[in-house]
């Protein structure tokens, strides 16, 4: 997913993070300058969907301006299952995942 926060806003005629910040504000959504500059330069982390509702209200536009999805990032080959690449992965020479204890003794033998 591509998060297209500032260019959402551009089309508004919202030019600056803090004016943003400032419109949000005052729909309710209090923001730090750090978590703002998050949102108006990168691509977040995480967001609650609460605040997602507040920004397209705020900006003027729906979700899917805001999210924009990337379908060839990350392709699968066609009519393969959703976990099958993970498990070819991992039979074709990739490293195999060893479960151990979170206590740090051995497991029983097999």
């Amino acid at each position: 997913m591509k998060w297209n926060l500032r260019l959402a806003a551009a089309n508004r005629g919202i030019w600056k993070a803090s004016e943003l910040q400032r419109m949000l504000a005052e729909a309710g959504l209090v923001i730090s300058a750090g978590k703002m500059s998050g949102l108006w330069s990168g691509s977040p982390a995480s967001i609650k969907l609460e605040d997602l509702d507040v920004i397209c209200a705020v900006v003027g536009c729906g979700v899917e301006e805001l999210l924009i999805a990337e379908p060839g990032k990350h392709a699968r080959a066609a009519g393969d299952p959703p976990g099958q690449q993970a498990a070819a992965r991992s039979s074709s020479g990739g490293s195999a995942v060893t479960p151990r204890r979170r206590d740090g003794r051995s497991l029983p033998p097999a």
